[in-house]
């Protein structure tokens, strides 16, 4: 830790002097609170104050619940006053009529920085996200109840809705599925069955469930004569079904990411659904302008021209992917049966919860299924028009939704719609179960955020994120490689001081040449190279520098007879295999490990 605060006094410094203001107290303020609260004043209090902050410029002004375990001084907190008066007026605490966009970048940057640290959280929050996990999906299935008691006109409008925006496209997935099946595919990660690597090519479990839909002698052999090779296959009654395996892993310290490990079958036949669906983006206009998931950058264009604007805002939701609901996804595929079966075919429908057992789930999918992401969006973007409908009063035509073209944009849980229906949009998805994340979501004054891009009034207020800690030897390989991202992420945003402190740090460890970003080498980004000690390569005449790259390699996983068959059957791309060892090693390196070379730097 102390080398994040030797970092973090670095920053400070440089910051002060670019906003021409004292943070000597500052420091002695961090110092302190660090000295008596420990590791979590960096990573849980200042990046509450990052929140509140944002929150403030939001609404136009400092009130009396923001700050809060800050001393204050007239309308602003003491911490950080030098850097927050230049934004805020001191005394009433009023949002000026030209903030300082440089100091607003300041704060941010400091108090953000460590807020998204992969370290491990604490058990008990592990053991209250888990908690927490159980506890919503309890909550979907009264969301559901109450639906179909109270509001059952909105679950008819939900499908009416869903058909004008997505009839077309999931009529093309449809008979995709129905004519030509699907070509499944094996992720990298790990599954609740324990198979890894090229194991899965010679997967036994299957669920009648999936059989009655994808046939495994279908899908699990490559041509009819290997069909003797079935016989070993168990086919799993409903009540016998492997159950995801949840898990927590690393987001903040201040509470972990819950996420699913779906059975190697389930995955299997969830990847060759998805893939149909990806294929099938681009020829349906609203799917591609609505929810595509090609690209983070048009939700990220919209966030700075709402911020300059002001006509669109930026909402996030809290627990987005468990609490779709798999009713949602049901009516949303409704009039579309094989689509539908499919889909149903390779939903898991219990959980394995460390201490609880196995649960029945109501949510659709948890972050680990492959179709989460995609059915996530279509609800959202689904129950978003549903709210436009409701603030205008009719029923939206096919013209009407093209209108909405550049200002209705949905990825994962960052939605944008426009400001003018931004309340009747909320209330639709509350009805619908769905929690509106208000630290997060912006609609009032100039400040955006979606997917990573942060605006105020157009201006790109985006922070460095430091990702772990600082390394002490080069055996620290993941931890080089991160302190070098965060390094060039730095760089990017013209740190200059900051980014001289970490060049100093890693070229104690390892050779640290300019490079581009297109360069394997870990290195110093630019965008010209400079002049640096080069090598040229005798038979290719390029330069070469000295420099580490990352080593990984994939666990030794050996496959031949038919499961090697079926790999190649599986193949997406006519080239060969890329990897030469694909046969003898795959799956998700264990290890990462760096080693010196000379190569290209570009």
């Amino acid at each position: 830790m102390k080398s994040l605060i030797e970092l973090l006094q670095v920053l400070l410094g440089e910051l002060s002097r670019r906003c021409c203001t004292s943070t000597t107290q500052d420091l002695k303020t961090i110092l302190r609170r660090v000295e008596h609260e420990g590791f979590s004043f960096l990573t849980i209090t200042l990046p509450k104050f990052g929140s509140d902050f944002e929150r403030c410029l939001d609404q136009g002004f400092v009130d009396s619940n923001s700050f809060s375990g800050f001393q204050r001084r007239g309308g602003l907190p003491v911490f950080l006053q030098g850097f927050l008066s230049l934004v805020f007026d001191r005394d009433s605490g009023c949002l000026l009529d030209e903030p300082s966009i440089t100091s607003i970048r300041s704060v941010r940057q400091l108090t953000l920085m460590f807020g998204k640290i992969e370290l491990p959280c604490t058990e008990d929050r592990v053991k209250a996200a888990m908690v927490q996990y159980i506890k919503t999906d309890r909550d979907v299935h009264q969301s559901d109840l109450r639906l179909k008691a109270s509001e059952l006109y909105r679950l008819e409008d939900f499908v009416r809705v869903s058909r004008l925006l997505w009839a077309d496209y999931f009529s093309a997935v449809d008979s995709r599925i129905y004519n030509d099946g699907v070509l499944p595919k094996h992720g990298p990660g790990a599954t609740a069955d324990k198979l890894r690597g090229n194991a899965k090519y010679n997967v036994r479990l299957w669920t009648r469930r999936l059989d009655e839909v994808f046939p495994h002698w279908e899908n699990l052999i490559p041509s009819e004569s290997f069909l003797e090779r079935t016989d070993g296959v168990t086919i799993l009654e409903p009540g016998d079904e492997i159950a995801v395996k949840v898990i927590s892993v690393p987001k903040t310290l201040k509470t972990p990411r819950i996420i699913a490990i779906e059975p190697t079958c389930m995955q299997y036949m969830q990847q060759g659904i998805l893939s149909v669906m990806m294929e099938e983006v681009a020829r349906f206009d609203n799917v591609h302008h609505f929810v595509s998931s090609k690209s983070q950058e048009p939700n990220q264009w919209l966030a700075r021209e709402g911020s300059i604007s002001g006509t669109l805002a930026t909402l996030d939701l809290s627990e987005a992917s468990d609490r779709v609901s798999n009713e949602h996804v049901r009516l949303l595929l409704a009039p579309h049966r094989a689509f539908r079966e499919a889909v149903d075919a390779t939903r898991s429908r219990k959980a394995h919860v460390l201490g609880y057992g196995d649960i029945p789930l109501s949510k659709f999918a948890s972050m680990g299924s492959a179709l989460c992401f995609p059915m996530e969006a279509l609800v959202f973007a689904t129950i978003v028009f549903m709210g436009i409908e409701r603030e205008r009063g009719q029923h939206l035509s096919r013209s009407d939704v093209k209108s909405f073209y550049g200002k209705v944009r949905v990825y994962g849980d960052d939605i944008i719609v426009p400001v003018e229906y931004v309340h009747s949009v909320i209330r639709e998805l509350e009805t619908f179960g769905f929690l509106i994340n208000s630290n997060k979501s912006f609609w009032t004054g100039k400040f955006r955020e979606s997917c990573g891009k942060d605006y105020y009034d157009g201006y790109d207020v985006s922070v460095a994120r430091v990702r772990n800690l600082l390394p002490e030897s080069r055996r620290h390989a993941d931890l080089l490689t991160a302190t070098v991202s965060t390094r060039n992420q730095l760089s990017k945003l013209g740190y200059e001081e900051t980014v001289s402190f970490l060049d100093e740090w890693i070229e104690r460890l390892i050779p640290f040449p300019y490079v581009l970003e297109t360069s394997a080498l870990l290195g110093r980004h630019v965008d010209v190279l400079p002049s640096q000690e080069y090598r040229f390569d005798d038979a290719l005449h390029y330069p070469l520098v000295r420099g580490v790259v990352e080593s990984a390699k994939s666990p030794s996983s050996n496959l031949d007879d038919y499961g090697a068959l079926m790999k190649f059957f599986l193949k997406r791309k006519d080239d060969p295999f890329d990897d030469k060892e694909h046969l003898q090693r795959a799956g998700r390196p264990r290890d990462v490990s760096i080693r010196t070379r000379w190569a290209r730097p570009w």
